[in-house]
Formats: C-alpha cells, structure tokens, sequence
C-alpha cells in the first residue's frame, strides 16, 4: 500500500527544513537535535554500571505497586537520543501498560563502541530485579523492550539473560529493531531512501557502534545471528513497511516461533521507521503504543507464564 498521508507530510516537512544527513553532522550536534522536552516530573537516579555510574529515569504509575517492570532503551541508532528524547513514550507506557518502566541512558558510540552499550543493558536489567522494591516494583515480573537501537539491545539482553541465568525475563518488546547488520535485503534496497532510515545512515550507525567488522557477526551485537532463540520471552514485534529494518525485525519474530518462543508480529502499514515517537503526529504511532501497553498487561497479568 502507499506511504501513508500522515508519514508523507512529516517527511515532507523534515525535508523542508534542508538538514543535512546524519553522517555529515558532528555527533555532539546530532545529539542535540534528537533531544526533546520532558512532559513532566520523574525519578532520575545513578545506578552502578559497568563503565561508570548508569543515569536512569524511573516511570511509576498511579496506584498502589508492586507494579510490573519495563526496562526500556531508546533509539538512535547507538549514537543519538537519551532519557529526554524517550521521556513522553515511556510516560505513555508506564500509564497505560500499567507497569514502572527504567529508562536507561546507556553510553553511547563512537565513544563507547560495541559491547559498552550492551554491558549498560544487561546491568540494568539486573539491577532493576534486584532493586525493584525501591522504585514500586515486582521483581517477579520483568520485562524489557527499546525502538530502533534500543530494540537491538533488549534482544541481546534476552540472550544474555537465558544464558546467565538471571534475571528471569516475563517479555521483550521490540519496536522496529535493529537485529542484522545485512544490507542487502529486500528491504534495504527497496526503502534505501525512503522514509526516516535510509540504508546509509544506517551503514553509518554500524560503522559507529561495531567498527570492527568480525564483531557484527556476534549475537549479542546482531541477534538475528543467535544459532539457537530457544527460551527465549514471549515478544511482540513491530514493524513498518516503509522500514529498511523491516525484513530482519519480521524474520526474527520467525524464528522465535520456530523456536517455540511465542511472538507475535505487527507490521504497521504505510509507515515509516520511527513512527512510534511520532505519536503526536502520527495516528498510527497512538496506535502502536496502545498495543505495546495491551501486550504488556497481558503479560504480566496473575498466572501468564
């Protein structure tokens, strides 16, 4: 189906606006322009992290806890974006998902390239289980979940967790997630320059986040590579059509199934990559959200194994 009206004019009047692509602006300016401001008041804390103390923003809904846990990394491609820049999503899912959601502001590349980001995530994860009672939280119910990049890391972090054993993970949501670092799909040629990820801006990402070539066959940095998604949690994908990321977001979902790993797959058409924090613009980003806050509920309702 065609680009949807609503994805054709916000590209239109990104476009309006003559920026230049990603690769040709420093970084530090980059990161500027992806923050956003915060809708309100949380809970920022330090938690220890493997490379230095782990800025973290805590979301808690009205209510009376334990609340179930989302631990959520945001997007931009492992270069870009921060707490501010995911502020309103996370808000938006910790009051309709019902659940504390930890917004973890992991370090970013090229500073910190390939596992930093990784090492932040899955410390996190850990911390948020062991420390949940001090924020309102349910040890026993702990998912984690990120878009774009962040989706990359909640799956690698899912790996990470089935084969340390800890903690015991309830989902993973991943909104359309960076899973491969291969070029050469359908959908990379088909969207090359369509939509908000171009194929090589998102050649750039890699070339920031995983320099070294032999390191983007690693799981943990492309988890669509994992020889074995078996025991995995039960996901929901999204995807968009318009995506170059579509194609390996679709096939990892697949694969769970295959895997025995219940997921299920949604591909929002005539959307583009991002779309979700595009919510005030976007009725379908709305949309997504409210599904992601459905399929956590279910989740973590009394009983769901």
């Amino acid at each position: 189906m065609p680009l949807d009206p609503q994805a054709q004019r916000y590209l239109d009047q990104l476009a309006a606006l003559g920026a230049p692509p990603i690769w040709d602006v420093p970084v530090e300016e980059a990161r500027r322009a992806r923050r956003s401001r915060s809708v309100g008041t949380v809970e920022d804390r330090r938690i220890p992290g493997p490379g230095g103390p782990l800025p973290v923003r805590l979301y808690t809904p009205p209510g009376d806890g334990p609340f179930p846990v989302l631990v959520y990394w945001h997007g931009g491609g492992w270069v870009t974006g921060d707490l501010d820049s995911i502020d309103t999503l996370c808000r938006l899912l910790s009051v309709w998902g019902a659940c504390a959601v930890v917004s973890v502001d992991y370090r970013l590349a090229p500073e910190h390239p390939f596992p930093a980001a990784v090492d932040d995530a899955y410390a996190a994860t850990v911390w948020a289980a062991e420390h949940a009672g001090t924020f309102g939280g349910d040890p026993g119910r702990i998912a984690v979940g990120g878009d774009s990049a962040g989706g990359n890391l909640a799956a690698a972090v899912t790996l990470l967790a089935r084969d340390r054993g800890r903690p015991q993970l309830s989902y993973q949501l991943l909104i359309y997630p960076v899973l491969d670092c291969d070029p050469d799909t359908a959908t990379y040629t088909e969207y090359a320059e369509t939509g908000l990820l171009t194929k090589a801006a998102m050649l750039w990402y890699w070339d920031q986040y995983v320099p070294n070539q032999a390191d983007r066959r690693n799981p943990l940095a492309a988890p669509l590579r994992a020889s074995d998604l078996s025991g995995l949690p039960p996901a929901l994908v999204i995807t968009a059509e318009y995506d170059v990321l579509r194609d390996e977001g679709e096939a990892y979902a697949a694969r769970l199934r295959a895997a025995d790993v219940p997921a299920d797959l949604t591909r929002y058409h005539g959307m583009i990559h991002g779309f979700v924090s595009q919510a005030a613009v976007l009725d379908q980003g709305k949309m997504a959200i409210m599904e992601c806050a459905n399929a956590l509920k279910a989740a973590f309702a009394p009983g769901r194994e």
